[in-house]
C-alpha cells in the first residue's frame, strides 16, 4: 500500500515527549485544521528539524498518513515567531494564550479553519513584530476567534431585542450588551469607553484601540476572558499566566 504523502503550512500549537527521542506536535495547519503528529528523533541533538518544531513556530512541513498518527519527514521554517517571542515575558504568555485559545476552538482533527489559522498566523506575527501593544493584540485576537466561531459579543445594540445602543450593562450569558429590559440577573456594568475599545479591537482600528486608557483595557481584558471561557465552558489554562503590563 503506498505511503500517502501531503504537504502544508502549518503553526506549531504545543509539543510533547514520546520515548526517548521523540515528540507528538498538535499543528494548526491551513489546509487541514489541527493535526497530531509523531516528529522522530528529534529530542536528538543530531536532529536535522528539532528546533523548527517549537511552539509558535510557522512551518512549511510535509508529513505522511499513520494509522494512530501522522508522522513528520520534512520541515522547512517559515518565520519562527518563538524565537522572537520567548525573550519577553509578558508576549510569550500572551503567545501562550493565543496558542491554546486557537487549539480550542479547532474540536475536531483535519477539519479545516482557514479563517482561524490567518487569524493565528496575523496574531503571532503582529507579537513578533512588536505591531501594537501586546495586550491588545491578545484581546483582538480572542474577540476576533469569537467572532469567526459564532460567539461574537454584542457591543452597539441590545443583544436580545437589538435595540440600538450603546447600552449600560454586558452578560455572559445574554451574549454581549443588553439594554436595561432585557439584562438578566449579574450583568456586568462596564463604561462606555471599555465596549468602544472592544469594538475597535474587532474592528482593527489600531489608532482609536491604542488611545485608550488602562482602566478601560483593563475592564474591557476581564470581560473578554470571562466571555471566552463561558462560550468554550471550560478555563484556558495559560489565561491566569498572562502578563499585563501597565502603559
Amino acid at each position: 500500500m503506498p505511503v500517502a504523502l501531503y504537504r502544508d503550512q502549518a503553526v506549531v500549537i504545543r509539543t510533547q515527549k514520546l520515548g526517548e527521542a521523540d515528540r507528538i506536535v498538535t499543528l494548526f495547519s491551513r489546509q487541514r485544521g489541527r493535526i497530531r503528529a509523531v516528529a522522530k528523533g528529534v529530542r536528538r541533538t543530531k536532529s536535522k528539524f528539532g528546533a523548527r518544531l517549537e511552539p509558535a513556530s510557522y512551518v512549511d512541513i510535509q508529513l505522511y498518513t499513520g494509522k494512530t498518527f501522522d508522522v513528520v519527514t520534512q520541515v522547512e521554517a517559515i518565520e519562527n515567531y518563538g524565537d522572537a517571542i520567548s525573550g519577553d515575558y509578558q508576549r510569550w504568555t500572551i503567545a501562550s494564550a493565543i496558542l491554546e485559545t486557537a487549539e480550542r476552538f479547532t474540536n475536531n482533527e483535519g477539519e479545516p479553519a482557514l479563517q482561524q489559522f490567518l487569524l493565528l498566523t496575523g496574531a503571532l506575527k503582529s507579537l513578533a513584530h512588536q505591531s501594537h501593544d501586546p495586550s491588545l493584540i491578545l484581546d483582538a485576537y480572542l474577540l476576533r476567534s469569537l467572532s469567526i466561531a459564532g460567539y461574537a459579543p454584542s457591543m452597539t445594540i441590545c443583544s436580545r431585542c437589538e435595540a440600538p445602543g450603546p447600552h449600560k450593562y454586558f452578560s455572559l450569558v445574554g451574549g454581549g450588551s443588553v439594554c436595561l429590559d432585557c439584562r438578566p440577573s449579574a450583568s456586568a456594568t462596564p463604561a462606555l469607553e471599555t465596549l468602544q475599545l472592544m469594538s475597535d479591537l474587532v474592528s482593527g482600528d489600531w489608532q482609536a484601540a491604542e488611545q485608550s486608557e488602562l482602566k478601560n483595557r483593563r475592564e474591557a481584558s476581564g470581560l473578554i476572558a470571562a466571555y471566552l471561557q463561558w462560550h468554550l465552558e471550560r478555563n484556558l489554562r495559560s489565561l491566569p499566566m498572562v502578563e499585563r503590563v501597565s502603559l
